[in-house]
């Protein structure tokens, strides 16, 4: 006969395993409601060669804009700089001057809201306005799109999509927005950088005009040619995966997605817009003296040290919003 533990054994088993479908049948039931696949932005380059970009998100100051661009002239380097509206349509000049000198413009927003809940009309005035502002001073409509506090959704990123953008974040967040050194943020964006990174810089960093020349010296030390975003990430025959890494799928000596092939060049000049990602919304600030975030489903390329910077940053945002 069986014994009462025994039954009792059974009975949890039984539970357990009720349990383990109704679990399973949630998550696919919640896979579907949302949507299905969680989409990333680009984070980083799967490549063999020794390219790095470097990009300046600027949305409040504008002292250091003219350092910062003849230090790029003197080590030969080419940008990315995500602008927001009001700091282009304040800053025009410095816009043409970053355009004339051959880096690439990006869009950053109009008035740097968190965009990941924003709805599909939103995204559109947020990354058209803007766009319309760059094309009135560069001649070009942005085909880049950062999205503020790097706070992003499939929802934002498919409709960025539909507008023409590609929506980059970055894999070595140098921290410059924060009270930190010369040496470190040195260190920290040396220490990080492999084959393919994207580089968060901000173009009001309090020390930029020190650390810039170390970072880019240490590259050219070390092998790696810094080029513009648009050059390193591919534009055909690619797909972004869960860890925000885009990775070529066609032959490996045939990459004509690459951008700055003919195609490319011919995609950056596109008149349309776009916009990108974040963690609980807000991770991280990103206004130029504040430091842009991870993303609403959980950044897959931003350590944890910096999930704790959005509060930080928003304070530091709000302190020199009114300095915009």
């Amino acid at each position: 006969m069986e014994t009462i533990p025994g039954k009792k054994r059974k009975s949890q088993i039984a539970f357990t395993a009720v349990f383990i479908c109704a679990l399973i049948a949630a998550v696919m039931l919640c896979s579907v409601s949302f949507g299905g696949e969680r989409r990333v932005p680009i984070y980083s380059v799967d490549t063999s060669e020794k390219k790095v970009a470097i990009s300046f998100d600027a949305a409040w100051g504008d002292e250091f804009t003219d350092g910062i661009l003849d230090i790029l002239d003197t080590y030969d380097v080419k940008a990315t700089f995500f602008l927001v509206n009001f700091w282009a349509e304040k800053y025009s000049d410095d816009v043409k001057m970053i355009a004339e000198k051959g880096h690439d413009i990006g869009n950053h927003s109009t008035s740097h809201p968190d965009m990941a809940d924003l709805s599909s009309e939103e995204v559109a005035r947020e990354l058209n306005t803007t766009a319309d502002t760059i094309k009135s001073i560069t001649g070009k409509r942005p085909v880049l799109f950062r999205p503020p506090y790097g706070s992003y959704s499939n929802a934002l990123i498919d409709c960025a999509e539909d507008l023409g953008y590609t929506t980059i974040q970055w894999d070595v967040d140098s921290l410059d927005w924060k009270d930190i050194s010369t040496e470190q943020i040195v260190e920290r964006v040396t220490r990080n950088v492999k084959n393919g990174s994207i580089v968060l810089f901000h173009n009001n960093a309090e020390h930029v005009l020190d650390y810039l020349p170390l970072i880019l010296q240490n590259f050219k030390e070390n092998g790696y040619e810094v080029v513009k975003i648009n050059d390193l990430i591919y534009h055909d025959n690619c797909h972004v995966n869960d860890q925000g890494c885009q990775v070529y799928d066609g032959e490996k000596d045939d990459k004509k997605g690459l951008a700055g092939s003919k195609n490319a060049g011919n995609k950056s000049n596109m008149d349309i817009d776009n916009e990108k990602s974040g963690i609980d919304k807000k991770n991280r600030d990103e206004s130029d003296n504040g430091a842009d975030g991870t993303e609403k489903t959980g950044n897959p390329a931003v350590s944890s040290e910096n999930k704790g910077a959005a509060e930080d940053t928003k304070a530091e945002n709000n302190k020199n919003k009114s300095d915009g």
